[in-house]
């Protein structure tokens, strides 16, 4: 085990890509590259990241941020919750220790959105901890290695991975020797095409001799994820003025603090129209009368499908009701980028912005 932790700590120091999170040592600027890689691309996260860190180079900058503001950052770069929860850690940094990120797993994992990965990752990379770290990469790496065949969504198996992980981390270099594992698993341990000609461990790769490595990690089939139809509205002010709503979505459901275009799902039975109307009423207490189709929009969730249909409508009585919102906002076009869309929603606001120029 010492052979492989030396051959892979070599293969980094000749081939670790350059990357901004990379560049420094500050454990702030270490944890918010941890938590946005979080199932996103590198690609993507680059400029999220260069764009907070100028905006909150400190604990302390985010602390003091309004919410909005942050979540007006992370926009575009999804689950959300992960924003939601760097900014209450921020505080709690703030208020409970001074400021200054703790260095041991224990300590992290007190802190709101950091698990046993994040804070694993964060006290080897920034604090120089002999601690695991095991993500979708790792799993992949471990179970080639090793040639586990267990279910890797099993409590059982996955608490073996992490002892197994634990056993595995150097004294020395802790840090370098996680992101080279997971480095591993990102550019040549893939998921179909292993590149196993060009691994420094492929000699003790025990999946390799026994032919096994496509096989591994081993997961139950997947499921196929439901689809559903999904009814939005530009519900325009009765008075004619120009203004149409829109309502932020909780704070602790899918797509929390995000704002929107009011609507949900169609129900067994309902048409489109008839859904709209119902989702507005519950939501917010207010009748509507819908009008023209806008746009469809087809859209995958981690866990399932939805095909958006957005209609123009006019607010026809009530006042709206935080019923099923958190907020709401009368609202011109040109007041749009003061808020935080989710990706479906920023098509509508396209669409709506093409039909105003061609209105023109």
């Amino acid at each position: 085990m010492e052979n492989l932790s030396d051959k892979l700590l070599a293969w980094w120091d000749a081939n670790r890509a350059d990357l901004p999170w990379r560049r420094t040592t500050d454990p702030y600027a270490i944890w918010i590259a941890e938590v946005m890689l979080q199932q996103t691309q590198i690609a993507a996260v680059i400029p999220y990241y260069q764009r907070w860190l100028t905006r909150f180079p400190t604990v302390a900058a985010l602390a003091a941020a309004s919410w909005d503001e942050a979540l007006k950052l992370w926009e575009g770069l999804g689950y959300y919750g992960r924003a939601r929860n760097l900014h209450a850690a921020a505080q709690m940094v703030v208020a409970d220790y001074d400021g200054r990120l703790p260095a041991t797993v224990s300590e992290l994992m007190n802190l709101k959105g950091i698990g046993r990965y994040t804070a694993g990752a964060i006290a080897s990379i920034a604090f120089g901890q002999p601690a695991p770290v095991l993500d979708g990469n790792v799993i992949r790496v471990l179970t080639r290695l090793f040639d586990l065949d267990g279910d890797v969504t099993r409590t059982a198996v996955k608490n073996e991975l992490w002892r197994l992980a634990d056993s595995l981390v150097p004294g020395q270099r802790p840090g370098d020797y996680n992101q080279a594992l997971m480095e591993l698993g990102q550019t040549l341990c893939l998921p179909a095409q292993p590149r196993c000609q060009l691994c420094p461990v492929t000699d003790m790769c025990r999946a390799r001799r026994q032919g096994t490595q496509l096989e591994r990690p081993a997961r139950p089939p997947r499921k196929r994820a439901p689809h559903y139809d999904v009814v939005a509205g530009i519900i325009w002010h009765k008075s004619g003025d120009g203004r149409f709503l829109i309502g932020q979505r909780p704070l602790d459901g899918l797509l929390g603090g995000l704002w929107e275009f009011p609507g949900g799902k169609r129900e067994n039975g309902e048409t489109l129209p008839v859904a709209l109307r119902r989702e507005i009423q519950e939501e917010l207490a207010m009748t509507i009368e819908v009008g023209d189709f806008l746009i469809q929009i087809n859209h995958a969730y981690t866990h399932f499908r939805i095909t958006l249909h957005a209609f123009h409508a006019r607010h026809t009585g009530g006042q709206p009701q935080h019923i099923g919102v958190a907020d709401h906002a009368w609202v011109t076009l040109a007041d749009l980028d003061r808020y935080a869309f989710a990706v479906t929603d920023h098509h509508i606001i396209a669409s709506l912005r093409q039909q105003s120029t061609v209105n023109e």
